[in-house]
């Protein structure tokens, strides 16, 4: 399902929230995937994933930023990830079910910060465009 303008403009007014405050975001959203789907664990053998960790915090911020490059370029997203979608499929192998799972934590996340400005509406936007980063990333498994 594309993003209309109108989706597109509702992620870009939420996720300004968002990229101000990456690394807490990103954090609670990974911390959240952990503890809710705790087989995602699996692919951070080398990381402390207990909650407020430096390695969660760094990887949450990396997740943000990513995807706040992704908001920059909604109409390119899977130029814009590609490089990201190569070393999931190819180098990292994680499941593609992760990324709805972390689709899943971000939106719960942002709801939690974001109560004021997360309409119903703003909600199915930005679940359409995690969607699309989520197809994007996963797009290379075929």
């Amino acid at each position: 399902m594309p993003l209309s303008d109108t989706d597109k403009a509702r992620v870009k007014a939420i996720w300004g929230h968002v990229s101000a405050h990456p690394e807490e975001f990103g954090a609670e959203a990974i911390t959240r995937m952990f503890a809710v789907y705790p087989t995602s664990k699996t692919y951070f053998p080398h990381f402390d994933v207990s909650a407020g960790s430096a390695d969660i915090k760094a990887h949450g911020k990396r997740v943000v930023t990513a995807l706040s490059e992704a908001v920059a370029h909604m109409d390119d997203v899977a130029g814009t990830l590609s490089k990201l979608s190569d070393l999931h499929a190819q180098k990292l192998r994680v499941d593609p079910v992760n990324f709805r799972h972390l689709s899943q934590c971000i939106l719960v996340t942002i709801a939690a910060h974001c109560r004021g400005v997360l309409t119903p509406e703003a909600h199915i936007s930005l679940d359409k465009f995690l969607t699309l980063v989520g197809k994007t990333l996963t797009a290379k498994y075929r």
